[in-house]
């Protein structure tokens, strides 16, 4: 079944989702966060077969999330390290973490729990306004069309009454 792809759309939720929205690659990055870099340890740890695994890497590296890297010259064997594009979506996976801890964790608590070196305190992810630090709530947000939103599309987006100009 061919796949509908979102890489186009006027939205960054569906060009994102577009990127990272199988099982695994989302998986593939959290391995990386851990510092997982070689293709064995990706394969051992996530238990995924080795082509899934193969696409997965390959599409990372062309969108620029992971390099690859030569770490042995015979036979030649490579690792992949994250690159600012993919360390920038660090944020967005504990995002979902601290979702999925709240509403799908088992009745012990969460899997997982991160501790900030900085302050040396176990924390969560929370998404903060950028100006004044406070939470952003559903129903607190609202949203205008930006500079990047195609003008063959903007009558239509108008209309909806989901958007201002």
């Amino acid at each position: 079944m061919k796949r509908t792809t979102f890489a186009n759309w006027p939205c960054s939720v569906a060009r994102t989702v577009d990127l990272i929205g199988d099982w695994w690659t989302p998986l593939v990055l959290r391995e990386a966060y851990y510092g997982t870099t070689r293709f064995d340890d990706f394969e051992r740890v996530l238990g995924l077969s080795r082509n899934v695994l193969t696409q997965r890497l390959t599409r990372l590296v062309e969108e620029d999330m992971l390099e690859r890297v030569r770490y042995q010259e015979r036979p030649a064997r490579y690792e992949y390290r994250l690159t600012d594009k993919g360390r920038d979506f660090f944020p967005v996976l504990l995002a979902v973490m601290r979702w999925g801890d709240r509403w799908v964790a088992p009745e012990a608590g969460p899997p997982v729990v991160l501790h900030h070196e900085s302050c040396d305190h176990d924390t969560h992810a929370e998404v903060v306004c950028a100006h004044c630090r406070e939470p952003l709530r559903h129903g607190e947000v609202s949203s205008r069309l930006g500079p990047g939103f195609p003008d063959r599309h903007r009558d239509n987006a108008l209309a909806t009454g989901r958007f201002t100009a």
